[in-house]
């Protein structure tokens, strides 16, 4: 009871808010205690611009699955050196992968929607485990119109299998303010999203999106039914 209590405090608190203020109020309600996860995605770039620049006491992490395209890389990089602030870095148990890839073969999530959900879980799910541990805030830069599931989702949402407060602060935003936002502040961001690239994982499960496809068609595009997540944001 206590958790939908807060839970109802801050959809009141954050409310027509600007992303500015949201921070700032997430910072002094959970102080030292408010992490955010970025894909290195243009929204993700947006929040991390904002924590950067106005010095919010948020720690700022990112997952290394082992498969990520060079040009990823390149936004970590050009990130850190524009910014002169450090991007924590979880990597998955190499002991799971070794046994995976070692039984299953390096390209068993393409058999079945069990083994690459498997390969999500060890390489992305349990390295997040460890970096929300302690944590009693997780910022991501989901926006409500990127999908049909992200899209029944709230802007500020208690997630209880992980006890911890989740808020979007681009929840309201459409691609295009991003775009903008980006473009008016020279941020740093991914060349492939100016090749039909627009979400972007691991590089064997992600392709370019044609045009009139949904959001998230480039991601896992051999699955043909259910959502296109890998366990992060799924309640």
């Amino acid at each position: 009871m206590e958790e939908r209590t807060r839970l109802q405090e801050l959809r009141a608190q954050l409310s027509d808010k600007t992303i500015e203020q949201q921070l700032r109020i997430i910072c002094k309600t959970f102080p030292g205690k408010v992490i955010f996860t970025t894909s290195l995605g243009i929204e993700d770039q947006v929040i991390t611009h904002k924590i950067f620049t106005e010095n919010f006491d948020i720690r700022v992490v990112t997952l290394d699955t082992g498969r990520l395209f060079r040009e990823t890389y390149d936004v970590l990089s050009d990130t850190t050196i524009k910014y002169r602030k450090k991007i924590e870095l979880f990597f998955p148990a190499y002991t799971d992968v070794e046994k995976m890839v070692t039984e299953k073969g390096p390209y068993s999530f393409y058999r079945s929607v069990e083994d690459r959900k498997e390969c999500c879980r060890l390489r992305k799910v349990i390295p997040l485990d460890r970096a929300l541990a302690g944590m009693e805030c997780w910022i991501s830069g989901i926006r409500a119109d990127q999908s049909d599931n992200r899209g029944n989702m709230m802007q500020i949402e208690y997630n209880e299998d992980k006890k911890i407060f989740k808020i979007y602060p681009l929840f309201d935003w459409s691609l295009s303010d991003v775009e903008k936002f980006l473009d008016e502040n020279h941020v740093p961001f991914n060349s492939l999203h100016k090749k039909g690239f627009i979400s972007i994982g691991c590089e064997p499960c992600t392709r370019a999106v044609k045009e009139g496809e949904d959001f998230r068609a480039g991601r896992w595009w051999w699955e043909n039914d259910g959502p296109k997540e890998c366990g992060f944001h799924t309640k």
